[in-house]
């Protein structure tokens, strides 16, 4: 193996130790899930995107879940509605935060209950400008059933 590719795996593990995971011109920040009770049976995986280019994320999956999808959450006359979307844009230079009341990562049909402090490892299928389909992976801290979104990890300051 040559001298290039053990650093770029070396960065790329130093990347996914500080919670921030990249590749395909995705950049992904504090990945987390939504914990669970005993019989429930969904839950949300929330992050935050960005791209320098520009990308679309087109699919995602887990092994934590039989069903992975990506989700719209709005309200329309005061009722919540969820809907599966086939892609979100990434667009280029902005971040895109999945999170509560918005779009997330919905994983339907759990294998078992997620509890704190478990890790739940996330593919996502990122298309970028020139069509080409490539794999993220992300593992994903389980938080607290009653969690909510954490600060932008990704705020930038002019």
């Amino acid at each position: 193996m040559n001298h290039s590719l053990k650093f770029a795996g070396l960065a790329l593990v130093g990347l996914f130790s500080a919670g921030i995971a990249a590749a395909a011109d995705l950049e992904v920040a504090s990945p987390w899930v939504r914990g669970t009770v005993p019989a429930q049976k969904a839950t949300g995986a929330f992050m935050q995107l960005s791209s320098k280019g520009g990308v679309s994320l087109v699919g995602v999956g887990s092994p934590a879940a039989n069903i992975v999808e990506i989700h719209e959450m709005v309200m329309d006359n005061n009722v919540m509605k969820m809907r599966a979307v086939p892609r979100l844009e990434v667009e280029a230079g902005k971040v895109l935060e999945l999170k509560p009341g918005s779009y997330h990562v919905m994983l339907i049909d759990l294998k078992k209950p997620l509890t704190k402090g478990e890790i739940v490892p996330i593919t996502l299928r990122v298309e970028g400008k020139d069509k080409k389909v490539e794999t993220v992976e992300i593992k994903a801290e389980v938080r607290d059933l009653t969690a909510r979104a954490p600060a932008p990890a990704m705020e930038h300051k002019h």
